[in-house]
């Protein structure tokens, strides 16, 4: 088992605050990223909304959550000690699993996957960052 990723939050403030942090970050990746496009400076007022700032936003919380990774028995031993409500998506007879807990929110989800780990990890980031921050941020 092994972890991916480096933001465990310990309570709903402190994900507050790192979603609040990624604001400028998440301005700045927009931009760079319309430039990059070629955007005028017309288009830029009328595409990048700030819909498209928050998704970015969004995206950049989501993706520095830390994950463990692990086979389907080392997950369900975490799962015997752990008093989070568990989310499980994916094929239940399958080898592996990635995981993230929230324990301030009493909830936790997890991805099941054979052999794409990546695809996994990304799935499992989207699924915590709507199931379990998105009403707390």
């Amino acid at each position: 088992m092994d972890t991916e990723g480096q933001f465990a939050p310990v309570s709903a403030a402190e994900a507050r605050e790192r979603y609040d942090a990624f604001g400028p970050t998440a301005q700045v990746v927009v931009k760079e990223v319309a430039k990059a496009m070629g955007l005028d400076p017309e288009t830029y007022e009328e595409r990048v909304t700030s819909e498209v700032v928050e998704t970015a936003r969004d995206v950049l919380f989501a993706e520095s959550l830390a994950v463990q990774v692990g086979s389907m028995a080392e997950f369900e031993e975490w799962r015997e000690d752990t008093d989070c409500e568990v989310t499980l998506v994916g094929a239940e007879n399958v080898d592996n699993v990635v995981w993230h807990a929230a324990p301030f929110a009493e909830q936790a989800v997890a991805a099941t996957f054979q052999d794409e780990r990546r695809a996994a990890v990304g799935t499992l980031r989207r699924q915590a960052f709507g199931r379990i921050y998105r009403e707390v941020i």
